[in-house]
């Protein structure tokens, strides 16, 4: 450490962390356990210059430094007491970064000095130093010019989410310039906003980009973090996605990425997760809270606080009823909303927030802060609905402010793809916005994010190659990752060149797809799913920062690409397949006419009967257009069927069938556009469709296939409605309060 005179005053306690204001930094630090603060300022060479906060407000230790600046690395020693079976882990001799840190540089340098106890003795403190080790805090530049910067706003019925590795993305990508790829920088190149414009995307959903940690038993075995769910840094975005520079550089380049992907009218969305830190458990390192104040940010064992309670299977779960930890989440999501302009936030492990003691309560503290934030219930809130304690899974049960990542839509449809019975009155649920789950909270169809795939198990293509996982790269003898895929290999384990499987695998992913893209409620598209990304049968690569976790560019499914495409243009211009209310059991747009009605493979609707047969896998589903055009993006024209009615057929039984098309009720005459058994062009282009098929006649539909046929008879003009009486859900069919 150096001996210079810094010109230090009280300064302010707030805002907490280091603010430049032009003349100097204030520094601000909470800490109720603390005796004393220093804070340590780090020259290029990391030599350490410690200046002690002079004053305390309301247990926040705060001082000004005048001349101190951006690029200044720094970071924090607490002194206070060092006593573990009473929660207490103060030690001076470890250097703790910033809460509220707006940047960080450089990397954890795994050492035992880390640790604040003794590797012997676990009650004992260690005195080594771990500023060598650890890294740094900057002082940042809060200025950056916006421009017009705005919101899309898009509204929730017509978003189309892809989730995404900002790393991932690019780091193969041969049209990104090499020095960008990897990075945020690398996400704003022109050849990645064309991709997502070209697949209809409407919010990106990043994968954690706040500043995390590389963990150590991942570091013993030769692996890294590449998931980032193992925060440190609330307010940091990830130094190593930076391009230009860690000294403040990855906040200016963050900006750029979210004022470029606003310009092309993309929402960006935080992948984010306030659950746990990357301290791990009692054992663990001390990196920052544990040695701020543990008692007031991690939930300890009341019968011995020497460990910790841990619902999210990482060690440590954050005291979400700790008024300190309630204030960092909301500053925390705040400021990536007013000054790094972010739109909207998925949270991992949500329902860990929601604990108050052990029960999960949806009226916690936690829901009600945000409820009543100004600023933070004004954007998209996304749940992933569940932990791994008692009671966790909460699919269905988040307040009406909440969207949620529907596990069970996850489920049924892979469940039905691969055969499975008794999935049929689920599928109906989960094909119409999954009303049992949300429409008793008063939610909308846009409640359900409907997901087959995400960064979490297997990829599409591996969804439908592999019945079992392969994690042996994980180098956890297997051991790692969900058992339970509900994935079907279609005959062969992996990788096959037997032109038989791989047609079926084809058309399965096709299935798959259009399921997603048809249903309603949000779709959400893992990336690469669109390229036939393959994670070699790993259903959890969240230690593979390399070619299985990346995406493979140059080996890219063209023609699935432009299935894709096509899929997310269909459901962008039909309104029928992205409602924004219920649809209803009385009728909507006349008398006797309704919106939806099912349908056996004879033709006639859905009995009670019909739905309790197990066995059985096919359903077809008149869905009527809701009377209300559609706006096209580059215009003002209207595409005239945008509000048209359809019929679709699905069959996951093996062998083709003849399904019999609804009576005149419904309309007198349907044109396929759609058919997944067909490889090459499952859409239909005008000029090549199929002759009208009149009602009451039968189609054909392939085994294992969807087909999807318009209705093309017009709506008499005078009426206003269809020219024929239609006729909706019976009473007990399940779905029916969709």
């Amino acid at each position: 450490m150096r001996a210079v005179d810094l010109d230090v005053s009280p300064g302010r306690p707030y805002p907490l962390g280091a603010t430049y204001d032009g003349i100097g930094t204030n520094f601000s630090l909470f800490s109720q356990q603390a005796e004393s603060v220093e804070v340590c300022l780090f020259d290029e060479q990391g030599h350490e210059t410690r200046a002690r906060l002079p004053e305390e407000t309301a247990h926040i230790h705060h001082g000004f430094i005048a001349g101190i600046g951006p690029g200044q690395r720094y970071g924090f020693r607490v002194h206070g007491p060092w006593r573990p079976a009473a929660g207490y882990r103060c030690n001076p001799d470890k250097l703790l970064l910033d809460p509220y840190s707006k940047a960080v540089a450089g990397e954890v340098r795994w050492n035992r000095s880390l640790f604040s106890h003794q590797q012997a003795d676990e009650s004992r403190m260690s005195r080594s130093d771990s500023a060598p080790f650890m890294p740094k805090n900057v002082v940042i530049s809060p200025y950056f010019d916006w421009g017009s910067d705005r919101a899309p706003e898009r509204p929730w019925n017509e978003t189309v989410v892809y989730e995404m590795h900002v790393k991932g993305f690019t780091a193969l990508h041969p049209e990104v310039p090499p020095q960008l790829r990897g990075t945020y920088a690398g996400l704003a190149s022109e050849p990645v906003i064309e991709h997502l414009l070209s697949l209809g995307i409407t919010a990106v959903e990043l994968q954690p980009i706040h500043e995390f940690i590389h963990d150590h038993a991942l570091y013993e075995r030769g692996l890294r973090q590449y998931w980032g769910y193992n925060s440190i840094c609330y307010l940091a975005p990830h130094h190593e996605y930076s391009a230009s520079g860690a000294l403040g550089q990855q906040v200016q380049e963050f900006k750029a990425l979210v004022k470029s992907l606003h310009a092309a009218g993309i929402e960006v969305w935080l992948d984010v997760v306030y659950n746990h830190t990357a301290e791990g458990n009692h054992l663990g390192p001390t990196l920052s809270y544990k040695g701020i104040d543990n008692e007031a940010y991690y939930r300890l064992d009341p019968q011995d606080m020497r460990y910790y309670i841990d619902y999210t299977g990482t060690g440590n779960t954050l005291n979400v009823r700790s008024p300190h930890v309630l204030q960092l989440m909301m500053d925390s999501l705040r400021y990536w909303v007013l000054e790094m302009h972010v739109d909207g936030f998925r949270f991992d492990l949500a329902a860990t927030l929601a604990r108050t003691l052990h029960d999960v309560d949806r009226l916690s503290a936690f829901f009600d802060i945000i409820q009543q934030d100004p600023v933070i219930s004004q954007v998209k809130l996304i749940a992933e609905p569940w932990d791994i304690g008692e009671g966790g899974y909460q699919v269905g049960n988040f307040p009406p402010l909440w969207s949620e990542w529907n596990g069970r839509y996850r489920d049924t449809v892979r469940d039905y793809w691969r055969g499975r019975d008794q999935t049929l009155p689920e599928l109906a649920f989960r094909l119409t916005g999954s009303s049992d789950l949300y429409e008793h909270s008063g939610r909308k169809p846009w409640a359900s994010i409907n997901f087959v795939t995400c960064h979490d198990g297997f990829t599409l293509r591996d969804l439908v190659s592999y019945n079992e996982k392969h994690n042996e790269a994980n180098g956890e003898d297997n051991q790692d990752g969900e058992a339970d895929n509900r994935s079907w290999n279609c005959g062969v384990e992996g990788e096959t060149d037997d032109p038989d499987v791989v047609a079926l695998r084809q058309r399965q992913v096709r299935n798959l797809l259009a399921t997603l893209f048809l249903s309603q409620g949000v779709p959400m598209l893992l990336a690469g799913d669109e390229i036939g990304r393959t994670q070699r049968g790993n259903n959890n690569p969240y230690c593979q920062d390399n070619e299985i976790s990346w995406l493979d560019w140059r080996h890219a499914d063209l023609e699935l690409l432009a299935f894709v495409r096509s899929l997310s243009r269909f459901r962008e211009v039909h309104s029928a397949f992205r409602r924004r209310r219920w649809f209803q059991e009385r009728p909507v747009l006349g008398e006797h006419v309704t919106d939806i009605a099912w349908f056996t493979q004879d033709g006639n609707e859905m009995s009670r009967e019909d739905w309790q047969v197990g066995f059985a896998k096919t359903v077809g589903v008149y869905l009527a257009g809701d009377g209300l055009p559609t706006q096209r993006k580059s215009g003002t024209r209207s595409d005239p069927m945008a509000d048209a009615s359809y019929f679709l057929v699905f069959n996951a039984f093996w062998d083709p069938i003849e399904f019999v098309l609804p009576d005149l009720r419904f309309g007198d005459s349907w044109l396929r556009v759609l058919d997944t058994a067909r490889q090459h062009d499952p859409f239909f282009e005008a000029s090549s469709a199929e002759t009208p098929t009149a009602s009451s006649s039968p189609v054909h539909v392939s085994g294992r296939s969807v087909v999807v046929l318009q209705r093309i008879d017009q709506p008499d003009e005078d009426s206003g409605v269809a020219p024929y009486p239609l006729v909706g859900l019976q009473e007990s069919v399940p779905g029916e309060a969709t």
